[in-house]
C-alpha cells in the first residue's frame, strides 16, 4: 500500500501535516489558515474535497486555527477529545462536524487505528496520536506513526508509543541557549516553555532519543523548532551525532521557515 507523509507547517506559527495511506488522507493538525493548507495540498495535487478526516491534538492556535475554515466542509469529520472541542468551539460561528474520542482509548476510522495518549502541555487536555494500519497480507505491511509534539517532559506512556513508532515525529523545540538570550519573550515565559508543561528543548529530545537502543524507527522528523530560539543548522549539530542515525533510521529537521524536511 503507498504511504504519503508530509508535513505542512512546523513552528509556533502553526503545525500541521498531511498522511496519505492508499485511499485515506487525513490531515494532523490544522494550526494554518484553510486557505494556506489548501493552497499546501494542491502543490501536492490533492484537493481540500478529498480530505478524509482531521486530528486534533489540542486547542492552541498553532494546532487548530484552520478549524474555522474548515468547519464549512459540513461532512467531513474532526476528531477531538471534549475539552479540546469545548475550548474551540466558542470561537466559531458554525459547528463543525466533531467526533469526539476520549484520550486513552483506542478507535478506527476506516482502515487506521488510533491511539490518543495523553502529553503534558498547558492545554485543557493536549494528546499525541499513535497511527497505525496494515498488516493485513504482505501486500498491506505493518505500519505505524507517532504524533509527539507540545510537552514539557516524556511520561512512561509516552516512551512506550515513540520507541513502537515506524515513523516518528517530534518536537525538539529550543536551544537553551538561545532562549536564555533571546529578548523579545519575558522571563515568565522563558519559564513556561522551559516547564513540565512545556515544551522539549534540544537537548531533552536528544537525551530521549539517544536512551532507545532497540526502537522501531525508519524515519524521525524533529519538528515544532522555534523561529526565534532556535533554527536547522543548531539542530543538525546536535543531532547528526544520534547514535542509529543514518544506519538503522534516517533523520530529517523540518524548517520552521519553509517547513522542508532537511535530512541530517
Amino acid at each position: 500500500m503507498n504511504i504519503f507523509f508530509k508535513i505542512l507547517g512546523s513552528s509556533s506559527s502553526g503545525n500541521s501535516a498531511i498522511l496519505r495511506i492508499g485511499e485515506l488522507t487525513v490531515l494532523i493538525d490544522a494550526g494554518l489558515s484553510c486557505r494556506r493548507i489548501q493552497t499546501l495540498l494542491k502543490k501536492e495535487e490533492i484537493e481540500i474535497e478529498k480530505i478524509d478526516a482531521v486530528f486534533l491534538t489540542h486547542e492552541h492556535n498553532d494546532h487548530s486555527i484552520g478549524i474555522k475554515g474548515l468547519s464549512k466542509y459540513a461532512n467531513l469529520p474532526i476528531y477531538a477529545n471534549k475539552d479540546t472541542i469545548n475550548a474551540i468551539q466558542p470561537n466559531l460561528s458554525r459547528r463543525p462536524n466533531w467526533k469526539v474520542f476520549e484520550t486513552g482509548t483506542k478507535f478506527v476510522f476506516r482502515n487506521l487505528k488510533i491511539h490518543p495518549f495523553s502529553v503534558p502541555h498547558d492545554a485543557y487536555d493536549p494528546v499525541g496520536f499513535f497511527f497505525e494500519w496494515g498488516g493485513d497480507d504482505l501486500f498491506n505491511p505493518y505500519y505505524s506513526l507517532a504524533w509527539v509534539t507540545d510537552l514539557g517532559f516524556v511520561p512512561s506512556l509516552v516512551r512506550e508509543r515513540i520507541k513502537e513508532a515506524k515513523i516518528l515525529v517530534i518536537e525538539s523545540n529550543y536551544c537553551q541557549r538561545m532562549l536564555d538570550e533571546d529578548t523579545k519573550r519575558p522571563w515568565s515565559l522563558k519559564q513556561r516553555i522551559r516547564g513540565r508543561h512545556g515544551h522539549l528543548s534540544n537537548q531533552k529530545t536528544y537525551e530521549l532519543l539517544e536512551s532507545f537502543t532497540d526502537s522501531n524507527w525508519d524515519k524521525v522528523f524533529l519538528m515544532h523548532l522555534s523561529k526565534d530560539c532556535n533554527d536547522v543548522e543548531t539542530v543538525r549539530a546536535q543531532f547528526g551525532k544520534l547514535p542509529g542515525q543514518g544506519n538503522r533510521f534516517d533523520t530529517f529537521i523540518v524548517d520552521p521557515i519553509n517547513s522542508a524536511s532537511i535530512p541530517i
